[in-house]
């Protein structure tokens, strides 16, 4: 098939899409971002970052990959300062995609099935097909169906690598992370593989995630989270045991030949992470907007809106779901259509993603727009 010929597949299905306009939304209340504590817009943080001297000396780029560069301090001290805050180890990525392409691929070796959620993301998806190891999907959030694909292949290999998110970022709901402890102790081979991608910074003890709430966190194998999203900066990290950080230095191909993230990128990120710990009030406003937000919505959805962070309007046909967030867009509010293949078929819908710095007058104004739009 030719280019074209696909590319006008996309465009009459309502799926083709663009970069955005450099000036896209501005002026408009962005609810499209994952800036979900409203650090991104804080200026005045880069103002007092760049005030200290050796910040502005700090090199920007390392001109090699992490095995070769010569200059490892900022490395060390950002992976030194997540292992303080997990109790383990942590081995720094350059993007949550890097993370999850590069770890699932590499501990997928001979021997190994892996379980995944069925909406986990493509970073997973994607780790999952490069490790050649054999896998299926459990339905989603459905433990008693993970239970029964545990039972059925445990005998038969060495490991099985249990892979979820805990806040979904196309849904905003939760796994259970104790329900999923209780299975990893009951099967001795489940290996728990969990991406807090959505709620570092947001949830759990000062924003560490669902992980730290949890009083056996130490018996989740694999915790990554991400840095480019609630943290304001770039890259992220797995946060480990010993062994398996050495394996991952060793065997994630995705950490051993890309280009190391700038220093200057993880001397940022040690500020922004110090910041962040401290904005409980911050991830308070998130849940009270939230809850606002919700009841909002909840008079345009057939089923149930739960409030967190990001909260999807299911519209079910990708044409239509481009028309409406046009039409908020002329209102002044931005929230985009999320469309196959990122979602499944029929399932096309408006991601409502959250930030502190939204005002009441503003979730105000979201819900004036979403009755002139769709009343």
């Amino acid at each position: 098939m030719k280019y074209s010929q696909t590319l006008e597949q996309l465009r009459i299905s309502g799926n083709l899409r663009h970069i955005p306009q450099a000036d896209a939304g501005i002026g408009c209340i962005d609810l499209s971002s994952n800036d979900y504590l409203g650090l991104a817009a804080h200026t005045e943080l880069q103002q007092q970052f760049f005030a200290d001297s050796d910040n502005l000396l700090t090199p920007m780029t390392s001109s090699a990959s992490r095995l070769l560069a010569a200059h490892q301090h900022e490395y060390h001290a950002l992976e030194n300062m997540l292992s303080d805050l997990y109790a383990r180890k942590a081995l720094m990525f350059n993007s949550g995609y890097h993370a999850n392409a590069g770890a699932v691929s590499a501990l997928a070796a001979d021997s190994t099935m892996i379980l995944a959620d069925k909406l986990v993301h493509a970073s997973i998806i994607d780790g999952i097909v490069l490790s050649h190891a054999r896998f299926t999907r459990f339905s989603h959030n459905d433990l008693a169906h993970l239970e029964r694909l545990i039972q059925r292949h445990t005998q038969e290999y060495e490991r099985i690598l249990v892979v979820v998110e805990s806040v979904y970022s196309m849904d905003g709901d939760r796994c259970d992370i104790e329900s999923l402890i209780d299975l990893k102790e009951k099967y001795p081979n489940v290996m728990l593989y969990v991406d807090e991608a959505h709620a570092f910074g947001v949830l759990g003890p000062h924003g560490l995630g669902l992980v730290q709430a949890s009083p056996r966190r130490d018996k989740v194998d694999v915790i990554v989270g991400t840095l480019g999203k609630a943290a304001a900066s770039m890259g992220a990290f797995v946060a480990v045991g010993n062994d398996i950080r050495e394996y991952l230095v060793n065997k994630s191909r995705s950490f051993i030949f890309s280009t190391a993230l700038p220093p200057m990128v993880c001397r940022w990120s040690r500020y922004m992470i110090e910041t962040m710990l401290e904005m409980d009030a911050e991830r308070e406003r998130l849940i009270s907007i939230s809850s606002q937000l919700a009841t909002i919505l909840q008079q345009y959805s057939s089923s149930e809106i739960t409030p967190s962070h990001i909260m999807p309007l299911i519209i079910g046909d990708a044409s239509r779901t481009v028309a409406i967030s046009e039409q908020l867009m002329r209102h002044g509010v931005k929230v985009l259509p999320i469309r196959t293949p990122t979602v499944p078929p029929g399932t096309e819908r408006l991601r409502f993603s959250l930030s502190a710095n939204l005002t009441d007058a503003d979730i105000y104004h979201v819900g004036e727009a979403m009755s002139a739009t769709l009343s």
